[in-house]
């Protein structure tokens, strides 16, 4: 397995898991993870389709957030709250993760091993100033807000989910 190999797997993974919670909470998206509030699973799904966007968009290829009418409310630095009337149908922004992750894996595809120690478009910080540590970051960043949703499905009364 060569390194890009190994990021198109965990891109894969990661968002294979992370759906698997995050659908399983479809009904209940605004059940928060603790008793002091948290990031509830449908601030999780809108959060990882803005902060994908930053990466994929503005960090690797200079080009602006395809989802400004959501980084107010999903975007680093918002507050999830428990209410409906403030965000999105789950069902609404659901595809949008999908999408971005599919254009994600088709970038990846036309990178070469080199590719990924290129400058980003974001070097002023390290986690994403190359290539690819915006695609480390992606899988990272998916895998721990998974943690969010998987306190959530507790918090909701749903047992353990193993894959």
């Amino acid at each position: 397995m060569n390194t890009i190999e190994f990021i198109r797997s965990g891109l894969e993974s990661s968002k294979n898991w992370a759906c698997t919670l995050l659908d399983d909470m479809r009904e209940t998206p605004l059940v928060e993870p603790t008793p002091h509030g948290g990031n509830h699973p449908l601030w999780v799904l809108g959060h990882l389709i803005v902060s994908e966007s930053f990466l994929l968009d503005q960090c690797l290829q200079g080009k602006p957030n395809r989802f400004p009418e959501y980084a107010e409310l999903f975007g680093a630095g918002s507050t999830p709250v428990a209410d409906a009337s403030k965000y999105p149908a789950y069902d609404e922004i659901r595809p949008l993760f999908d999408q971005i992750r599919q254009d994600t894996l088709a970038l990846l595809d036309t990178l070469s091993e080199d590719d990924l120690d290129q400058a980003s478009h974001h070097t002023e910080n390290p986690f994403f100033s190359t290539v690819g540590n915006c695609f480390q970051a992606m899988i990272m960043h998916t895998m721990n807000h998974s943690g969010n949703v998987t306190d959530a499905r507790r918090a909701a009364g749903k047992p353990p989910l193993m894959i």
